[in-house]
């Protein structure tokens, strides 16, 4: 298994925790939990397959990926239920399933013929519009759009600095390492230290 293999099936997993918290932070039952977890895990790489043409999309016919989705759903329902530590647990799954997105978001759109500045584009979306639909279906405002959060925005700094390090003679592994462990630092970082971007 390729290391971009292993950053996507793990940032699976760890999407679908992040999903099935979010159901149970909201009260929804095992179905309503797979349903979000699901749409955490896939929807963003479905929305870039869609955009750059892959067919067909990456979930389909991956039955490894889809245990994992279910698998994420049920660790997450077996835990005690503790309100304050799934708000904790949701942020730090979602920092780290950020990361992972980003990075391999790019990496396969660049695989398919995409441009710099597109596959970071492709990246972003990866990354966020999984948790935007999950967001969306548990009736809250997204992360994405809310006021004074960095996270598009992290997705887009880590995203940019691995570009850069692929034309550098950085064996390709460890620039996508390095694309993950910045985009979840400032993801916590930012989070903590309050940092937000100017209104508009």
């Amino acid at each position: 298994m390729s290391f971009l293999s292993i950053i996507t099936y793990t940032g699976i997993f760890v999407f679908a925790l992040t999903g099935a918290f979010k159901a149970r932070a909201h009260k929804m039952d095992v179905f309503g939990g797979l349903v979000v977890a699901f749409a955490t895990a896939y929807g963003g790489g479905t929305l870039r397959d869609l955009l750059i043409g892959i067919r067909p999309v990456n979930w389909i016919n991956d039955r490894f990926a889809l245990t994992l989705v279910i698998s994420g759903a049920i660790v997450s329902f077996l835990l005690k239920n503790n309100e304050n530590r799934f708000k904790r647990t949701i942020f730090f799954t979602d920092a780290i399933g950020l990361g992972m997105f980003t990075a391999a978001g790019i990496e396969v759109a660049l695989r398919y013929g995409v441009n710099d500045i597109y596959a970071l584009i492709m990246g972003v979306i990866t990354a966020t519009f999984g948790g935007l639909i999950a967001d969306i279906f548990c009736n809250q405002v997204p992360n994405l759009f809310k006021k004074g959060e960095l996270y598009a925005t992290v997705c887009a700094i880590g995203g940019g600095l691995y570009l850069l390090l692929k034309n550098t003679n950085l064996n390709n592994n460890v620039a996508l390492a390095i694309c993950i462990v910045l985009v979840v630092a400032l993801r916590i970082y930012s989070k903590r230290k309050r940092l937000t971007l100017p209104e508009i």
